[in-house]
């Protein structure tokens, strides 16, 4: 036999998605031996170029697939998992969202791993396991209340537990290592226990009305099949009595319940809930943790010892394999979609993930999208009312003051100041809401009117005065000392103008000095562990004045608000974007619906120059779904999102000339292959035009057929990323949520 007339050897490979800025995944090669062993779905390490990267391999190549003989294959140089990590409907979902929304998978695949297994660390991470030496130790820790509770906890698991689940009782790690010095407790590493927790009620549910038990009754119909659900409630409605009803069912069932919220803020009172309602493996997924209990949590979902996972935006990503339900409380936030990198909604993707995995979605708000209205039209969606609020609670009244003819002190209406001393003489408490950081907006020269603006933005610096004075950009981060004296005058008269929650502090505690004024924005709960002491504090039934951003204006339970306050709304009533009249809209409502949520009547205050507008007068004479009726019809008739879809480009470099002639040059090659399919808006220059010192620009495509702008685009944008100048960064933003 000749030896030309032997089969070629079969040549093993593996297709591997690798963290790089590239659309395809890449063949590698390896042993029989590790072939066999090999997962779809394993984590490998391999050499990229000059890189030594961690892939993930998404399909096994049958050995008789023939091979190019001019491709010479690098092999993996380590299986670094001996199953999969990532199961098949995970690796099903970022599949679809890497070709949805138009970005790398390698990418996208490595998006859904935490830090550690990104960084090729072992799965079998020992976890830290707390244990009680002395139990006779309450004179040790008398004086320090954090201590005792700590101790009475560890009280309570003789034979240890672990650090995470401590940290859910609310027991912080500096806690228990203050506790180690004083040889009460002492931390060991063990291996990680998978197995899953024996499911009880630890409270039995609350007697649902017949509004909430329609909607529990439609949602476990459809418990073994994709079916998804708006439940529309007013604030205070009883919407997460709804969930945790629907969950207790589920749960029962084995399966494991996903409930996502927009913002960590939003994570203590929730866990708190689902603590005193079950007693089951409960994780937090999001980006407060370190990197080992962010590990820690992902293996307890993965492996299905979490029953109930709790978590921002990315723990949609999560593997589940036993996923029988998927929550979005407050649905209609834009904290949901990621606004840099992977700009994906998890709204969305929430959808497709429960029509892959055959279960459940809801969707919860007391303000739906506009989207999520245009699905229920559409019969994609079945809507659910709440419409009466839970317990003896009523709707707060909305009152307009027009700060035109109103007599003011410190930028609030007399007729307001009187009414926030009336409640606080009651010991009622008062929220005052205004969605501006920092102690001024403006800095002015009282002589010459120049303004303090960002070197490197169109924008002008807001003035802080903690934890020193300084100007800070809140666009770029640029912070620059202030000023003595003005440099265009040298005129050493220099005032800040307008209000921010610093400022607004300030002037309350001067009107109001016998009663505590709490701040609660970026800046005051920036340190570990203090927004939860601020929300403890606020539980307390004590006269006190909230202050604060959008932080406190989202799904949290406040028994003791009687009366609420929104300073400034008339900058989102001016916005060129389309849909800022629907995000005020639903700022006001869900500020207001912080107000009468205990026994006692709320009331809210709403300042404003435009005391006409015909948006706060719908808010007021009927409701929020009215607003959301007449603005789905103007969408249609204007043609705009949802009734067309659209994906946003958006180019900057340190030239505007260079953007522009660019996406002309692009938009030209578009308009040819797409012709009339693909509607063409721009280029402009962006909203701010310039930002850290580049341009932006922008270029807006809309079609009313989404499979076919899907199609015109991908081929598109891949051209205009290779031949963009280095200089030049773009991104694509598919259902962009702003124009910003």
């Amino acid at each position: 036999m000749q030896v030309s007339d032997l089969a070629p050897a079969p040549i093993f490979r593996v297709r591997v998605a690798v963290p790089v800025h590239l659309y395809d995944c890449f063949d590698y090669s390896l042993s029989a031996e590790l072939y066999q062993r090999a997962e779809v779905g394993a984590r490998v390490a391999v050499s990229f170029g000059r890189q030594n990267l961690v892939g993930v391999i998404m399909e096994k190549l049958a050995p008789d697939v023939p091979l190019n003989p001019d491709i010479k294959l690098k092999a993996i140089t380590e299986l670094l998992d001996e199953r999969a990590i990532l199961n098949t409907q995970s690796l099903s979902l970022l599949t679809w969202a890497a070709q949805y929304y138009q970005f790398p998978i390698g990418e996208v695949v490595h998006s859904a791993l935490p830090t550690l297994l990104r960084q090729g660390k072992p799965y079998n991470l020992l976890a830290r396991t707390w244990k009680l030496l002395d139990a006779e130790a309450e004179q040790k820790v008398k004086r320090s209340e954090r201590q005792q509770e700590a101790y009475k906890i560890l009280k309570l698991h003789p034979a240890g537990t672990s650090e995470n689940v401590l940290n859910l009782a609310g027991v912080e790690t500096a806690t228990l290592k203050a506790l180690e010095k004083k040889q009460i407790c002492r931390c060991e590493l063990e291996a990680q226990d998978f197995s899953p927790m024996p499911i009880q009620m630890a409270q039995m549910p609350l007697t649902a009305n017949p509004e909430q038990q329609h909607a529990i009754d439609s949602i476990l119909k459809a418990r073994k099949k994709y079916q998804a659900f708006l439940l529309d409630g007013l604030t205070g409605s009883g919407k997460t009595e709804v969930y945790l009803q629907v969950m207790q069912e589920v749960i029962k069932q084995g399966k494991q319940v996903l409930v996502l919220v927009p913002e960590i803020g939003l994570t203590p009172q929730t866990i708190s809930r689902f603590q005193s309602r079950f007693h089951c493996n409960i994780v937090l997924l999001h980006s407060g943790l370190n990197d080992s209990k962010r590990l820690q949590a992902w293996q307890a979902a993965e492996t299905g010892k979490a029953s109930i996972i709790l978590g921002t935006r990315s723990a949609i990503f999560s593997p589940l394999p036993n996923l029988g339900l998927i929550v979005l409380d407050e649905e209609h936030d834009l904290s949901f979609k990621q606004q840099e990198g992977f700009r994906y909604h998890a709204r969305d993707v929430a959808l497709y993930r429960g029509y892959l995995e055959q279960c459940p979605v809801v969707l919860g708000s007391a303000t739906p999208s506009i989207e999520s209205y245009a699905l229920v039209q559409h019969q994609k969606m079945q809507c659910l009312e709440l419409n009466q609020r839970a317990g003896t609670a009523l709707m707060p009244k909305i009152h307009i003051l027009d700060l035109k003819i109103a007599k003011k002190q410190h930028g609030m209406s007399q007729a307001l100041l009187d009414e926030m001393k009336k409640r606080l003489d009651k010991n009622e408490q008062v929220l005052v809401f205004l969605n501006r950081r920092g102690y001024a907006p403006v800095l002015i020269c009282e002589s010459c009117a120049w303004q303090a603006k960002c070197p490197h933005c169109d924008a002008n610096f807001t003035v802080h005065r903690t934890p020193y004075q300084h100007l800070h950009c809140h666009h770029c981060g640029t912070i620059h000392r202030m000023p003595d004296h003005c440099p265009q005058c040298a005129h050493t008269e220099l005032k800040p103008l307008g209000l921010g929650t610093a400022k607004v502090e300030e002037h309350l505690n001067e009107l109001f000095p016998d009663y505590d004024v709490i701040r609660v924005d970026r800046d005051s709960t920036s340190r570990v562990g203090s927004w939860q002491k601020i929300y403890d504090k606020i539980q307390q039934s004590q006269a006190s004045i909230l202050l604060g951003t959008q932080m406190l204006a989202k799904g949290h339970h406040f028994p003791y608000v009687t009366l609420v306050a929104i300073l400034d709304i008339d900058s989102g009533l001016l916005s060129v974007d389309f849909r800022a009249t629907e995000r005020t809209a639903q700022l006001v409502v869900q500020v207001a619906g912080r107000a009468g949520r205990g026994e006692r009547k709320g009331d809210v205050y709403l300042q404003t120059l435009r005391p006409d507008h015909p948006l706060l007068n719908t808010l007021v004479k009927e409701d929020y779904r009215q607003f959301a009726k007449q603005t789905l019809q103007e969408r249609e008739a204007a043609l705009m999102p949802p009734f067309r879809y659209a994906a946003l480009v958006r180019c900057e470099s340190k030239s505007q000339d260079l953007n522009r002639d660019f996406l002309q040059q692009h938009a030209a090659l578009l308009r040819q292959s797409a012709g009339l399919n693909v509607d063409i808006w721009g280029p402009i220059p962006a909203p701010m035009e310039r930002k850290a010192g580049r341009y932006q620009s922008h270029m807006v495509l809309l079609s009313p057929d989404r499979a076919r702008l899907h199609f015109y685009i991908r081929n598109w944008w891949q051209n205009m990323l290779h031949q963009k100048p280095s200089s030049m960064k773009l991104t694509l933003d598919i259902d962009p949520q702003e124009l910003s």
